[in-house]
């Protein structure tokens, strides 16, 4: 996705450690229009595997995944919650996925009321790194028997492995950006 591609050279910041700010479109400050664009772009890749609901995690792939299931047809959007209010009703489908930037692990909870067998599930996310997260919450789609359909990122970062640890779940993986490389400082972008 050419907009995407522009932004991130325009604005991205390597801040080492393959971390990637892009907080002034996605992660921080949204950019309603490239997010609409984004969501299109997905779901065009995705039409096809017909999903029932889209999953994600809480914070930053909720935009993208709102995004990608409003161009899907007004799918309805679930995201892993990383704390468990006290409105979620136990059991609740849980797993746990070790966060880049937090440099811990957090929990990701959802409750069965809102992920159910039978669901085709899109999971989407705003970045696919070691796919550690992604994991987890397909994990969390498989424990509720409902169908992985496909695994959407608005940006993967290839030098982290995530495609290659998730390419076990046999199903789509689609990034609208990839990084091939941030080393020494640099955005290295795959055309």
């Amino acid at each position: 996705m050419q907009a995407l591609k522009d932004r991130i050279r325009r604005e991205g910041e390597n801040l080492g450690r393959g971390i990637l700010k892009i907080d002034s479109f996605l992660n921080h400050q949204i950019d309603p229009a490239l997010m609409v664009a984004a969501g299109e772009a997905i779901a065009e890749r995705f039409r096809v595997t017909e999903p029932t609901r889209v999953l994600t995690a809480e914070v930053s792939g909720i935009i993208p995944a709102v995004m990608a299931a409003q161009a899907l047809g007004n799918l309805p959007v679930v995201y892993a919650r990383k704390h468990k209010p006290i409105t979620m009703r136990e059991p609740v489908y849980i797993d746990t996925a070790p966060s880049h930037t937090k440099g811990s692990e957090v929990l990701l909870m959802v409750s069965p009321e809102f992920l159910h067998a039978g669901d085709r599930i899109l999971i989407v996310d705003d970045f696919l790194a070691s796919g550690r997260t992604i994991d987890a919450l397909a994990r969390i789609v498989r424990a509720a028997d409902a169908t992985l359909v496909g695994i959407a990122a608005v940006v993967e970062k290839i030098f982290e492995g995530g495609r290659e640890n998730l390419a076990y779940w046999g199903v789509p993986i689609e990034a609208l950006a990839t990084i091939t490389d941030m080393s020494e400082g640099r955005i290295v972008m795959a055309e």
